[in-house]
């Protein structure tokens, strides 16, 4: 079990998309750790196995999620949940490493994780994690410090600072130049960076300089410099390729996944979970004011910046027969291009959870 959590442990950290990164917009350093939105039991370290000793307390739910969009649409149902009586107790993480083990060792039950980890973890622990629904869409952008951008021919020939070689964005928007008659590999330059606040530096830097960010990193460098514009979503130019094809794939970024044991054992209690978070975002959708006000109240980015990003962060709710139609298409996409992306295989249908 060690030598699993160990790959789990790489997988996450190998695969954590790009919109669920650890964000303070204020500083170019990652925080290790993020307070309790609301404390949870003292669970036990073991970690042999899901095991009936690591489950939840009787009629709750032990949730966790990441600081960036995926957390957004939750804030509603956390802010709810923090009165005394709820069954929701929530966490939030910089990272998705900091995730993963728990949720592999049975300490937590629910967590909104990027998209393609959550195949990673269903093929690495025997199909012990299923997958409830998808909360983000695609949240990566093409920001130019200039104004000759407007299509993906124009990229051809230009450099493009990137972050996330190896995970999601990389192969994002490979599949993007790919299709549209771009080859990555001869046709651009795309200069990797380690960090997004590394892209946001070059771009400030250099003229007529081009970069991939996500939100709410977009909006944070604009807000630092106001000729920085949107060239290119990556999110509408994956739906104009979709149109073309029988089997359309849209770009997906974070979903919530739940153990496998837990979901069998407590529905009534998850089919509750997930008609409050529904309604979690739809409040964030409709009321962006109060939305970054509650963002900024946990910690999640600071409100200022949540108010101007919300409405790029492509929040939604998807589950059921759409999510498993949705989700499945943007895996086989990945697993196209490299199946390590999802575990090396793509999941079976006990993978989605269709209550």
């Amino acid at each position: 079990m060690k030598k699993l959590l160990a790959l789990l442990l790489s997988c996450s950290l190998i695969f954590c998309l790009f919109g669920c990164d650890p964000i303070d917009p204020s500083s170019s350093q990652e925080s290790s750790s993020a307070p309790a939105v609301s404390s949870s039991p003292e669970e036990s370290s073991s970690a042999e196995s899901l095991s009936p000793s690591s489950a939840s307390p009787t009629g709750e739910a032990r949730i966790a999620a990441l600081k960036g969009p995926t957390a957004m649409g939750l804030i509603k149902l956390m802010e709810d949940s923090a009165s005394s009586g709820s069954p929701f107790q929530f966490s939030i993480s910089a990272s998705a490493d900091e995730i993963t083990p728990k949720l592999v060792q049975g300490e937590l039950d629910l967590a909104a994780v990027p998209a393609n980890l959550a195949s990673v973890l269903y093929n690495q622990t025997g199909g012990a994690i299923q997958v409830l629904m998808v909360n983000t869409l695609g949240v990566l952008y093409l920001v130019e410090n200039g104004d000759t951008i407007h299509s993906p021919e124009d990229l051809r020939g230009k450099t493009i600072f990137a972050s996330g070689k190896g995970a999601t964005p990389e192969y994002a928007l490979n599949y993007m130049l790919s299709e549209n008659g771009i080859d990555p590999e001869k046709d651009v330059t795309i200069e990797w960076k380690s960090e997004h606040t590394e892209c946001a530096a070059a771009l400030a830097s250099t003229e007529n300089a081009i970069a991939m960010l996500p939100q709410p990193f977009v909006t944070t460098a604009q807000m630092k410099n106001e000729g920085l514009r949107v060239a290119l979503d990556l999110t509408a130019e994956w739906e104009k390729l979709s149109s073309k094809k029988d089997s359309p794939a849209i770009l997906i970024t974070g979903v919530m996944v739940g153990r496998r044991e837990f979901l069998e054992e407590n529905r009534e209690l998850v089919s509750e979970f997930l008609k409050e978070y529904r309604a979690s975002v739809s409040f964030v959708q409709e009321n962006t004011e109060e939305a970054a006000e509650l963002i900024g109240k946990y910690d999640i980015v600071p409100a200022p910046v949540a108010k101007q990003a919300l409405p790029h962060c492509s929040i939604t709710y998807l589950d059921g027969g759409e999510m498993e139609e949705r989700l499945s298409g943007y895996l086989s996409v990945l697993f196209e291009q490299n199946p390590k992306a999802v575990g090396g295989a793509l999941p079976a249908g006990d993978f989605y959870y269709l209550p």
